[in-house]
Order: C-alpha cells, then structure tokens, then sequence
C-alpha cells in the first residue's frame, strides 16, 4: 500500500495495524471548488491521492487530509507562532469540529472511495502561560488548528465525541469497514 501523505501520524496509526506502506507524495494545491466542509476537505483528500495513484496504477493508495473548524471558521494549520497562538485563543473553553476525508483509490481495480468522519472536541480554558508553554514545544506548528491530541496538546482536551483517531488525522476504525466491504479483511492487509 502506498500513503499518500508525510504525516507521520498517519503512517503511525497504518503501520501499528500491519500496514506495509510505501510514501509517496505529489504536491497538490490544498484548494477545493466544492461547498460544503465535508464535500471541500474530500476533494483535497482525493487530489492527493488521485496524483499518486495514477503513477502506481496497479497499487492501492491511501491518503487524508483533516480540518479543524470553530464557529464556521476553518483552522488550518499555522503559518507563524502569532497564528497558532491566535488558534489556541479561540478554541480555548469550547468545542469545535474534526473532520478527516480519506481517499482510498486502486485505478486498475477501479476502487475510488472518499469518506469523512467528523468528531467534536472540548476544550478546557487554556491560560496564556500554557499557550506559551505549548508554542514553545513546537509541538502546534504542523497541525490542523494548532494542536495535537496525541501529544501535549491532550491536556487542553477537556473531552471528545467521535473517533479518536480521526482527531490524531486518520479514522483506522472507518477505513477497516470500508476494506471489509470491498472484501479485504484485516487478516488480508498486509497483502494489500
């Protein structure tokens, strides 16, 4: 399987399940003409991986890409420590959105399949020496809406409704269901 995507989340999450996976990337304009958030971060899901896949026709490609949202405003990831920090401020003490799009695309088998699951989180309040304390890790500077919920940003969580791994940036449980339908079982996944 290749994964179309560097994150290092992504491959983490793949491999502890025995995925054998191949990287490869193509750079993609992160854009999308759709409406809707959910139809939006599918398109960005697919032209990442439609790139790769149409150099490795026979190979099953997978990629992701994940938004955070709060209050109709998309969070992407920071460009500077002033955006993560103005990030941190608004999530601080409510809730917001995940929402993961993964692509799965097998061109001579003709699979092309893009799903999202979509997640709430709450945050506590966050202080502004915790703000501080966090930027200063590097920690919010790769990450969609400047936090990581695997890593130190878990202490800003106050709780989460949805798919835990979706948050971390890629929904394993959804995309097993999704191999199971098209008759690949979990212990088939290494052949993939």
């Amino acid at each position: 399987m290749i994964l179309a995507s560097k994150s290092p989340r992504r491959k983490e999450i793949l491999n502890q399940l025995g995925f054998q996976l191949e990287i490869k990337v193509k750079d993609v304009e992160e854009v999308s003409s759709k409406v809707g958030l959910i139809d939006k971060i599918k398109d960005i899901s697919y032209k990442k991986v439609i790139e790769v896949a149409k150099e490795n026709r026979t190979s099953f490609v997978v990629g992701a890409d994940t938004l955070v949202e709060i209050n109709g405003e998309v969070l992407g990831k920071p460009n500077n420590e002033n955006e993560a920090r103005e990030m941190l401020k608004k999530l601080s003490g409510k809730e917001h959105r995940v929402i993961t799009a993964y692509t799965l695309i097998n061109l001579e088998k003709n699979i092309n399949i893009s799903e999202a699951v979509e997640s709430k989180v709450f945050f506590k309040i966050i202080s502004s020496d915790e703000i501080d304390w966090y930027i200063e890790s590097k920690e919010p500077m790769d990450k969609a809406g400047a936090y990581g919920i695997q890593g130190l940003g878990a202490i800003f969580v106050d709780r989460i409704e949805g798919d835990f791994f979706s948050i971390m940036g890629f929904p394993i449980n959804h995309f097993v269901k999704t191999l199971k339908k098209l008759g690949i079982n979990i212990k088939d996944i290494q052949k993939i």
